[in-house]
Formats: structure tokens, sequence, C-alpha cells
């Protein structure tokens, strides 16, 4: 198997919504964002899929010094190997690879989170650097363009933590920032409860329409930053944006049932938004 092939396998088999704005792109720019997609789900999947602490850790250790080889001309793994012909044309450097690294590390020393403020700085690494790389392959004319980036990742980061808040709880999560939790006078062992009416309380109701509306009002806010000039460039950031968007109204529509299962469309409904949102152009 070619190291295009095995990125294209890791990327494709994630089943994320990302995979469906890929598809739009000319081969170049879809084989950059494929090869990058498929380094962080490497990355992300050694913090999800093993249980010791310490052996993540080693684990991502040797993913640092996996990417300081791969940037002095010696990659090993498929992905790297895949993504370095392609990252200077693209403008992905190694301190995109490190920060993205950095964020999973976090998962590893750090499960709660004071402020917005402290989440935002996690959202930053994990979201927020992997938005500005995709919007650097995707192809951009204006500086701004990176500060929408930026902004729209933390909305979509944001749509992850609110769909995923009972899985995070489960494996000792809680990414709802602790002055939240108590302003809506939520405790965190009830974010383990699965069985309504109990764990589904007003105040916990009350929390996650909170928690939407700040979404909300990020994606308003990353879609005026983008400048006009980069806007046909930028369509399959608008992609996944529309696809997160229209999960978020589902999980909003659906009562914040999130604490017992996990809320998905389906992959022909991530197609048409996905199809629509080229044709229209937003």
């Amino acid at each position: 198997m070619s190291p295009e092939q095995y990125a294209q396998n890791k990327a494709a088999g994630s089943g994320s919504s990302f995979y469906y704005a890929f598809m739009f792109l000319p081969p170049p720019r879809r084989a950059a964002i494929t090869a990058f997609y498929a380094f962080c789900r490497e990355v992300d999947d050694v913090v999800d899929e093993v249980h010791d602490p310490q052996v993540a850790r080693t684990k991502l250790a040797w993913w640092r010094n996996e990417v300081a080889q791969a940037y002095a001309g010696a990659p090993h793994h498929p992905v790297m190997q895949a993504l370095m012909p392609l990252a200077a044309d693209h403008a992905i450097e190694a301190r995109h690879l490190d920060a993205v690294i950095t964020g999973c590390e976090m998962d590893l020393t750090q499960n709660r989170f004071l402020d917005f403020t402290a989440l935002q700085g996690y959202c930053h690494l994990v979201a927020g650097v992997v938005g500005e790389v995709a919007c650097n392959i995707f192809g951009r004319q204006e500086a701004a363009t990176v500060d929408y980036a930026h902004k729209l990742g933390l909305a979509m980061q944001l749509t992850n933590i609110i769909r995923d808040v009972g899985e995070d709880a489960r494996r000792g999560r809680i990414y709802l920032p602790i002055n939240e939790l108590q302003r809506f006078d939520v405790k965190a062992h009830e974010l383990l409860k699965r069985d309504a009416p109990w764990g589904y309380s007003d105040r916990f109701q009350a929390l996650m329409h909170f928690q939407a509306e700040r979404a909300h009002a990020l994606y308003d806010e990353a879609f005026d930053l983008l400048p006009e000039a980069d806007r046909t460039t930028q369509k399959p950031g608008l992609m996944m944006a529309n696809i997160y968007r229209t999960l978020l109204v589902e999980i909003e529509r659906g009562g914040f049932q999130v604490l017992h299962q996990r809320t998905s469309l389906t992959p022909l409904r991530k197609l048409w938004i996905a199809a629509r949102t080229h044709w229209r152009g937003r």
C-alpha cells in the first residue's frame, strides 16, 4: 500500500464530516488536506484508543520526533511520507503539527477547564490550528482568512463538545467550563446520568442552550470575517461549517439528548449539504 493510499484510507475510515468537503477539491489540494487530516486522526487516536496514559505519552513523543525527522527529510510513517512532498506548497509547517500533538497531550493531563478562556486555549490547538492549515491548503489571498479559520475551528470544536458531553464524561473528560457548570448548578456526576428525566434536568437544558447559542454566535462571527476575495477557494471550509451547524441544530431540536447517545447526520445528508454549499457558494 502506498503512503497516499494509507492516508486516504485513514481519512475516509474516520467517517468525519471533513471528508465530504475534501471531495470537491482539485487533486493536489485534496491530497494535501487528506494527508494532513490523516495525521490529525493518527495523533488523536493515540489519546482515544490507548488506555494507559504513560503509553499514550510515549506514542505522542514518538510522533513529535517523527515530525522533526520528517521536516529534516527522513519521514518514516506513511502519513508523513504522504504529507511531506506537499507541505511546502501548502504552507504546512512543523509548528502546526506540533501544536496538534500538544493539544492531544492536554487530554492526558487536563480533563477540566476552569472557564471559557481556558477552554479556548485547548480549542486553539486542536481546532484553530487545524483550521489555519486547512485554509492555507484550500488557498487564500487575505491574511484575515486565517482569523476566519480560527474562529470557525472554535465554533466547530464547541459543536463537538456539545455532541459528546456524555461520551466524554464517561472517559473522565468534561470540557464544559467549571464556572459555567456552577452557574447553571449542574454537577459533574450528573453528566454520567443517561436516564431521563433526572439526567436531562431543566438546569442541564439551560446549560446546553447557553453552549449552543455561543457556538451559533461564533459561526456567525466566522462567516463575517471571511474576506470576499477568498470565498470561492474557502468553499470546503464553508461545507464543513454547514454540516457541523446542521448537526448542532439537530441536537437542539432533539432536546440536547447527548448524555446517552451521539447525534449524527447520515452520509447522504452530509454529501447533500456539501454539494449544496458548493453550488450556492455559501
